[in-house]
């Protein structure tokens, strides 16, 4: 399975389907994209100062990718080189729904459709078969917990998580502490594709707040 996949799993919650950090998934999505074909080689960072919109990002490497998702990922990176930032959205845009689609093939979350009042259709996307989630759920609990050394998934994972501001959210949920805290962001920090996730979490959070403010101002304008 790809890393964005297991991030997707671990965002769903096992009894409902509703996914933790909805209003900024595509940001992690994206991210956990770019860190696989970092970790595969296919991508660097040109070496420049980062700037505000994160580091350049070049593509590198011959000959095809073994999953479509990927070759179509690094072919948007292949155009030109491109800041983190804008790619993250590029590539991340709208990528949950195939994702889900994938997770539905192998069986391990399900899709369950009903009508509410004989007339709104609703989706839930529960977990069928945890036996994945559940290794990487301990995975992650050794290394955050236990202070195991991680392979480079789950560091790139629970980084993802962290940056993405979902790994206290999670449900089921996993232990939290400062220690559990500091640990996820050591990691975190240490990945340039967490980190961009991270700022870009930051900005779209200032944007919602600032978009939540002035409807607030224009309602409280328009009673008055």
């Amino acid at each position: 399975m790809l890393i964005v996949e297991d991030l997707m799993l671990l965002m769903l919650d096992d009894e409902t389907g509703s996914i933790a950090g909805a209003g900024t998934l595509h940001y992690a999505l994206g991210g956990a994209v770019l860190v696989e074909l970092a970790l595969g080689g296919r991508i660097e960072t040109d070496g420049s100062r980062p700037g505000l919109n994160g580091p350049k990002v070049l593509a590198v490497g011959d000959g095809p990718l073994p999953d479509p998702l990927l070759q179509s990922a690094y072919e948007k990176v292949a155009q030109r080189p491109q800041r983190v930032q804008p790619l993250l959205l590029g590539i991340g845009g709208g990528l949950w729904k195939p994702v889900i689609d994938r997770l539905v093939e192998r069986c391990l979350i399900r899709r369950e459709s009903k009508r509410v009042l004989r007339v709104f259709r609703t989706t839930r996307l529960p977990a069928d078969d945890t036996r994945h989630e559940a290794e990487l759920r301990r995975k992650i609990r050794a290394v955050l917990e236990d202070g195991e050394r991680p392979d480079a998934r789950t560091a790139a994972v629970i980084a993802l998580l962290s940056s993405s501001g979902t790994l206290p959210t999670l449900r089921p949920a996993l232990p939290w502490s400062a220690e559990v805290r500091k640990r996820a962001k050591e990691l975190e920090n240490g990945s340039w594709g967490a980190v961009a996730v991270n700022t870009a979490v930051t900005r779209t959070a200032a944007a919602i707040a600032a978009a939540s403010t002035a409807v607030s101002v224009s309602v409280i304008t328009t009673t008055t």
